[in-house]
């Protein structure tokens, strides 16, 4: 029992430090951050 308990506390510990990551998808819009500033939609660049 002493033996499951510490197999058990060590992969607690082991899975506690991971982290899932999704990276979110490319923003659509105009230059570098998502934005489309007016007048620029009409033209055609976002």
């Amino acid at each position: 029992m002493k033996k499951f308990s510490i197999t058990l506390a060590l992969i607690a510990s082991i899975l506690a430090g991971c982290v899932a990551y999704v990276p979110q998808p490319a923003p659509q819009g105009g230059p570098g951050n998502g934005f489309c500033p007016p007048g620029q939609a009409k033209k055609g660049n976002c």
